[in-house]
Order: structure tokens, then C-alpha cells, then sequence
């Protein structure tokens, strides 16, 4: 024990102890903390409750099933190609179009059109759709996810921002408005 202070050793190594661990603490506790407050603090992103375009009408002839893509309504700068979404456009009749996400509703594997068979195959696990986008066979359990869409002034809309999940899929069907 030191005279002139009146702290041992051993007191003043466990204060520091404690100092640094208190410091350990308070840096973990920060990233929890944003967590648990984010819903909170979270800026509204615009670009997700906007429409966003897919292309001109005449992209997309009646009967047919296209590709299309489209950017996502919140990029970063360093995204790049990973920023653009695609999605398989059908159109019925001019009027009312089927827009589906690219991805299967088993584990989100890209799924490809096949005009020959009318079916959206997954190339994951075997996964089929019929060309309305409902379950035709393999491990889905669900028909592909379906996009909101409009028509307004000779372009296809998407709302993009909205993207259906299995337990939203009950409100996903139809969803087309047309807007002159």
C-alpha cells in the first residue's frame, strides 16, 4: 500500500478492469442499440413507395412473355449491375399484364421462361410454374411472387417497393390498374 495515496495495487488494477471493460461494453452496446431504435430512426426511402418503369407498352407484344429489368429505387453508388432487378413481364391482352419476380418462391433461385412448354423452371430443384405464375410442380408451395403494376401514357409500371412475401402473398393476385 502506497503512503502517500492510500490505493493498493490491487484497487487500482481492478478500477482500470472496470474502466475497460465498461469501454468494451459501451462500443458492442452501439450497434445493438441502432438496431433495436432503426424503425424508429429509419429515413423514409422515397424510391420505394414510387412506380418505377419498365418500358413502352410495344416492348412487351400481347400473348408474349418477356424479360425485363428495372433499378432498384435504392442504390447505393457502389452497387453497379447488382442495382438492376429483373422481373418477367406477360401480356395478356394490351390491357392486363402478369409481372413476376425472377426469383422462385422455394429458396429464390433465378427462374427461366420456356415459351415451348409455356413453364417457369428453377434450375435449383426443379421447381415449375405454368405461365400464370401458379405452382405446377417440385418444392414450391407457392406460385411466383407478382408485382403491382399500371399502365400510364404508353408505359408499364411497377411498384416495386412492395415486393410480396409468402406471408402477404393473399393480396399479390391481379393488382393492374390502367391509368389514361
Amino acid at each position: 500500500m502506497s503512503a502517500e495515496t492510500g490505493v493498493s495495487r490491487r484497487a487500482m488494477l481492478v478500477k482500470l478492469g472496470l474502466l475497460l471493460n465498461s469501454i468494451v461494453g459501451a462500443v458492442l452496446a452501439v450497434p445493438i442499440v441502432r438496431y433495436l431504435f432503426s424503425p424508429v430512426t429509419r429515413e423514409s426511402h422515397i424510391g420505394y413507395e414510387s412506380w418505377l418503369s419498365l418500358g413502352g407498352l410495344e416492348q412487351f407484344p400481347a400473348g408474349q412473355t418477356r424479360l425485363a429489368t428495372y433499378k432498384n429505387p435504392v442504390i447505393n453508388a457502389w452497387d453497379g449491375e447488382t442495382g438492376d432487378i429483373a422481373c418477367w413481364v406477360r401480356n395478356l391482352d394490351d390491357q392486363t399484364f402478369q409481372v413476376f419476380a425472377i426469383n422462385c418462391a422455394h429458396l429464390g433461385c433465378p427462374v427461366r421462361w420456356f415459351a415451348q412448354s409455356n413453364l417457369f423452371m428453377c434450375p435449383c430443384h426443379g421447381g415449375a410454374y405454368y405461365q400464370d405464375g401458379s405452382r405446377a410442380s417440385g418444392p414450391p408451395e407457392r406460385g411466383l411472387f407478382e408485382y403491382h403494376y399500371k399502365v400510364e401514357g404508353g408505359e408499364l409500371l411497377i411498384k416495386a417497393g412492395e415486393m410480396p412475401t409468402p406471408g402477404r402473398a393473399a393480396n399479390t393476385k391481379g393488382g393492374g390498374t390502367t391509368c389514361a
